[in-house]
C-alpha cells in the first residue's frame, strides 16, 4: 500500500521503495512513542519524503539520452553506456557493489541477499539505495 502511493508521487518504483524504506527506519525509531493505529502517520510520513524527494530533484536524462562517446551505431552505444555503467559499479565500495550486483544482475531478493552478507534486511535495503543513488551521480558528473 505505501509502496504504491510514493510511486505515485515518484513514478520510479526503485524510488518509491527507497522512500517506504526510509519511512519504516523512522518508524522504527519512534516505536516507543508510536500507538496503534500507525497507518495514517506512515502514509503521512511517505508522502511528505516523497514530496521533499521531488523538491530536492534536479533534472536527469536517463542514460539512454547522454551522448556517446564513440560510434554511430547503435549497438556502439549501447555498448560504450554499458560499458560506463560497470566501470562506475565497480568503483563502488565492495559491500555496496556486491548487493547491486546481487540485486540486479543475478535478480536475487533482498531477504536473499540479506542472508548471505549477514545483515538486517532493512541495512541491505538502505546500502542498495545509496548504491544506486552513487552510480545515477557519477553517471551524471561523468557525461
Amino acid at each position: 500500500m505505501l509502496i504504491a502511493e510514493a510511486t505515485k508521487y515518484l513514478g520510479d518504483a526503485n524510488d518509491a521503495e527507497d522512500m517506504v524504506q526510509d519511512a519504516m527506519m523512522r518508524l522504527w525509531q519512534m516505536c516507543s512513542q508510536l500507538h496503534s493505529p500507525v497507518d495514517g502517520l506512515a502514509r503521512i510520513l511517505v508522502r511528505n519524503l516523497c514530496l521533499d524527494a521531488i523538491r530536492r530533484r534536479k533534472p536527469r536524462e536517463g542514460i539512454e539520452a547522454l551522448p556517446a562517446a564513440i560510434g554511430n551505431s547503435n549497438e556502439a552505444v549501447e555498448h560504450e553506456r554499458i560499458e560506463r555503467m560497470m566501470s562506475v559499479v565497480e568503483s563502488l565500495p565492495d559491500v555496496p557493489q556486491t548487493i547491486l550486483r546481487l540485486r540486479h544482475m543475478e535478480g536475487m531478493e533482498m531477504k536473499d541477499i540479506a542472508r548471505l552478507l549477514q545483515m538486517e534486511e532493512a541495512a541491505v535495503r538502505k546500502a542498495l539505495s545509496r548504491a544506486r543513488q552513487a552510480v545515477r551521480e557519477k553517471l551524471t558528473i561523468d557525461y
